[in-house]
């Protein structure tokens, strides 16, 4: 099994648990609605400690019973989710993208990152090509010869400010 498989069984089996162990143990026996949601405990300690409290505001939708509060609640969960997923998967195709991107690029260059077509040129011993160096070192230039290396090469460089 590999590494990500006994890290996704340990992950549900940790689900599993939080959600079999409430009811398992009896958590919340002793309460008339034993898995109500934290809104509903915080009015109820609220009320026994300050039975005078009144509300700052009220909702602005009320639901007509607790199963369609429970309904539009996962329906809510259910559109962060999906929000979440197109997220992350925009995201991976966007790097997918990208690494086909460069592995095409790749694909296209020789072995020094020149492109093939240049690359054929310098084979021949025959090429074109200005440059820069440090400094006021810059220069053009045509050069002639075999791949071994040798060969003549002519041109006009400019060293300091002064043509050669």
């Amino acid at each position: 099994m590999s590494r990500n498989a006994k890290i996704n069984t340990l992950l549900l089996l940790v689900v599993a648990a939080l959600a079999v162990l409430p009811l398992a143990l009896g958590l919340g026996d002793h309460k008339e609605e034993p898995f109500t949601g934290a809104d509903a405990e915080a009015e109820t300690a609220i009320t026994e400690l300050q039975p005078d409290y009144e509300p700052w505001f009220s909702p602005l939708y009320e639901p007509p019973s607790g199963e369609i509060e429970s309904a539009l609640f996962a329906l809510q969960a259910a559109l962060g989710a999906g929000v979440l997923a197109y997220y992350f998967g925009l995201r991976r195709g966007r790097r997918q993208g990208a690494a086909r991107a460069g592995a095409a690029g790749t694909e296209a260059t020789g072995t020094e990152g020149v492109p093939a077509a240049a690359e054929a040129d310098t084979k021949t011993g025959i090429g074109t090509g200005t440059g820069a160096g440090i400094g006021a070192d810059a220069g053009t230039g045509t050069r002639t010869g075999s791949d071994s290396g040798a060969g003549a090469a002519s041109g006009v460089r400019a060293v300091d400010g002064r043509d050669a």
